[in-house]
């Protein structure tokens, strides 16, 4: 019996850069036979969309080398040995006080790069290279919970949207590529990762005090209910989330898609994804093309957080790998908490 040849490497200029696509036809995406080469292809497509997403952001991989269904990991320090020369890397700081140099690409080769190294989701750190511990992404991950839907979280961004509108600050919707939906903005990179948390939660607790029975910032799962959870420790230091254009790891290669706030109401997560995202691209649809024109200054939220903090209501736990932080409640779940009164 002859067995199928496997295809020969191939060797693809990319921004001025060789980039080697070796095993272009590996199976990614097994539902679907998705392979390697289609993988490489679609991002190749996303072009200026997902380098607004990524450009000079150190970035965290998320590789599958031998596809959907083996071996993954998320990858955070480029090799030292066996990189091309031209590869970019920054160096970033863990809550640990360790450090690391991550992928910072420049261009789309070093996306293309990635790409061939197995990797299908991208997860940009919400800083830049030049100002690596003041980040100038603020990210509002509304993750809706279980009896919950996409719909769900489509109306509590509309809640959110409302927030936005009345400090003055344009939001720039995206899919998750799951049942969940992104908010970013754009801030002034003058603030840490513990003043942009805080701004998060006050910006969280503004729109539970609103919609109480929709939205909700506890931390602990027994404690949410049927809501939409905002996800406030996505900006706690080494905290990432897929970028915009980046595909997701499911079955159904879906892609975190930008949209407008009109298209939020309208969409499902499945209609993205690595075949109908190019086309979209490709006819000038791409929502976030303004995302860096006016970075926001953070001084409204802030205050927010202080008039918080004299109404009693202090910081929210961090998650539990991080080192404990001042101020920071017990992290003990309330149900075995023995000193929480009953």
């Amino acid at each position: 019996m002859v067995g199928t040849a496997k295809a020969k490497p191939v060797e693809i200029e990319v921004a001025g850069h060789p980039v080697r696509l070796s095993s272009p036809d590996r199976v990614m995406f097994p539902d679907r036979g998705f392979t390697k080469k289609d993988v490489f292809d679609y991002y190749l497509a996303a072009g200026d969309g997902i380098l607004r997403a990524l450009r000079d952001r150190p970035t965290t991989l998320q590789r599958f080398p031998e596809g959907l269904g083996g071996e993954t990991f998320f990858q955070k320090r480029v090799p030292t040995r066996g990189v091309p020369p031209w590869l970019r890397t920054a160096e970033i700081t863990f809550p640990s006080g360790r450090t690391a140099e991550e992928l910072c690409p420049a261009d789309l080769a070093h996306v293309a790069w990635a790409a061939q190294m197995g990797t299908v989701a991208f997860h940009p750190w919400p800083v830049r290279a030049d100002h690596p511990d003041q980040p100038d992404e603020l990210r509002i991950d509304l993750d809706p919970q279980p009896g919950t839907d996409f719909g769900t979280a489509v109306e509590a961004a509309g809640e959110l949207r409302a927030v936005l509108d009345e400090l003055g600050v344009t939001g720039w919707p995206k899919t998750s590529g799951g049942r969940g939906v992104h908010v970013y903005l754009r801030i002034q990179p003058r603030w840490s990762f513990v003043q942009a948390r805080r701004a998060l939660i006050a910006l969280a607790r503004e729109l539970e005090r609103r919609r109480p029975e929709l939205v909700t910032t506890a931390w602990w799962k027994e404690e949410r209910g049927e809501r939409v959870f905002v996800d406030y420790n996505q900006m706690a230091r080494d905290r990432t989330i897929a970028c915009a254009y980046s595909l997701r790891a499911n079955a159904r290669a879906t892609v975190s898609t930008p949209v407008t706030w009109a298209e939020l109401a309208e969409v499902e997560p499945d209609d993205f994804d690595l075949r109908t995202v190019p086309a979209r691209l490709a006819a000038g649809a791409d929502p976030h093309a303004g995302i860096d024109d006016d970075p926001w200054d953070l001084t409204p939220l802030l205050e927010w957080a202080a008039r918080d903090e004299r109404d009693g209501a202090g910081d929210l736990p961090y998650p539990p790998d991080h080192p404990k932080m001042p101020g920071e409640p017990k992290r003990v779940q309330p149900s075995k908490d023995r000193d929480r009164p009953r």
